[in-house]
């Protein structure tokens, strides 16, 4: 990237903090081609990729919101560096990019902090084909769709495309549903790990997110137990010698590093998966992610208490604690609860999505049947990210997937 190219968009980082407060709201009845709901990695990638062919649209948002105030305080992210590029139509926005621009140290794993920050400052491409407000209400109202705004303004669009992550997909086991919020909590809503602190904390789950908090957790001072249903931990990269084979590893393993040798090559070519029959493509969609934590956490855990295969049978409180019963008879008493059960794509859970209007979706388990484009059975109506994993692959799960979504999408709807 030239100096000229860094002067127009890059800046340093705090002019970047400041340009992220001015929005350009919309007027009331405004229009569009696209109306893309979320400004994460996949609305913002997408926002880029349409204004670059001049394509009218609209990314409605806060960027990067759900990173910024869900995930752990302090977390680091599992992809590797180079999977954790938002993509714009040159290449030129990287996460390199934008370090370099900000004068910061790369490092690996990549902190949240950083990740976040860079999202915000690529959000600039996108100037005022950005608004920050969020979405209430998405109608069919032919031709297209009205949007209502929080703010009760409404925006027109032709296309719809739903980019607003996994956050309303949060599992709590039946076991837990009749506790207090305040007692049991999902490691996604676990923002503020320190006031944890002197406190005993369990853990459920076995994947990178119930891993990663157990070990933010205790270095926040916690007592820590970690439960998890199956019998053993599964860590990334264990076999790491594979992944040092020079040609022979790049046939085995995608940049993306999603799923174990060859699996991961496969998952690399989402349209490939979108062939694959259902039944065959969920074995490798649930083997690509099973859950498994980063090969830098069992350093971090080595203090910490994990009891594989044990399951929470029963939950109460006692006074201001929480009694726990596992399934071999034993018996926890914590403070609190953090769960690290993953979670479970169900687009009617979308507030801003009408019944009438997901009941028109054809699904598989909550999933939207997708086809070219993105496209479900609705007209005009799109969903990128997690909610297309189950049609084309679970790449869509993660940064990486933005290059194929963006430009999947726009190919579509320039045709």
């Amino acid at each position: 990237m030239d100096e000229g190219i860094r002067g127009s968009f890059l800046g340093n980082r705090n002019q970047a903090r400041i340009a992220v407060a001015r929005t350009s709201p919309l007027r009331s009845s405004a229009e569009c081609d696209v109306a893309v709901i979320g400004a994460g990695p996949y609305g913002l990638s997408l926002g880029a990729h349409l204004k670059s062919k001049g394509i009218s649209a609209r990314v409605l948002g806060e960027p990067m919101e759900f990173w910024a105030k869900r995930m752990p305080e302090g977390m680091l992210l599992r992809s590797p560096r180079v999977a954790s590029n938002l993509s714009d139509p040159d290449g030129a926005f990287t996460l390199d990019a934008y370090e370099a621009a900000s004068k910061i140290a790369p490092s690996a794993p990549v902190p949240l902090e950083t990740f976040v920050e860079y999202g915000r400052w690529f959000r600039h491409q996108l100037e005022s084909d950005l608004d920050t407000r969020n979405v209430m209400r998405v109608n069919p109202d032919s031709p297209g769709f009205r949007i209502t705004l929080t703010d009760g303004d409404e925006l027109r669009a032709r296309r719809v495309v739903i980019a607003t992550g996994i956050g309303p997909f949060r599992k709590k086991p039946a076991v837990f549903q009749n506790l207090p919020a305040e007692h049991v909590t999902h490691c996604y809503e676990g923002r503020a790990i320190r006031k944890f602190a002197a406190k005993r904390v369990a853990v459920l789950g076995a994947g990178q997110s119930a891993l990663e908090s157990a070990a933010l957790l205790h270095e926040a001072g916690a007592e820590v137990e970690v439960l998890a249903r199956q019998g053993y931990i599964n860590w990334i990269g264990q076999h790491s010698w594979l992944h040092h084979m020079g040609p022979l590893s790049a046939m085995l393993y995608s940049s993306h590093d999603v799923g174990p040798a060859g699996i991961s090559r496969l998952v690399a070519y989402p349209k490939i998966n979108a062939l694959i029959p259902l039944k065959l493509r969920d074995k490798i969609r649930t083997r690509a992610v099973r859950p498994a934590g980063a090969r830098w956490l069992p350093e971090r855990l080595k203090a910490v208490r994990i009891t594989p295969g044990r399951r929470v049978v029963e939950a109460t409180m006692v006074r201001d604690e929480i009694a726990l019963k596992l399934d071999d008879g034993s018996e926890r008493r914590v403070d609190h609860v953090l769960l690290g059960t993953g979670y479970k794509v169900d687009v009617s859970k979308y507030a801003f999505l009408p019944g009438d209007l997901t009941g028109k979706i054809q699904q598989f388990d909550g999933y939207p049947k997708l086809s070219r484009g993105f496209s479900c059975s609705v007209p005009g109506l799109h969903f990128v990210g997690a909610t297309a994993a189950r049609s084309f692959g679970p790449l869509l799960y993660f940064v990486a997937g933005t290059e194929f979504a963006s430009r999947e999408f726009l190919s579509y709807v320039s045709r």
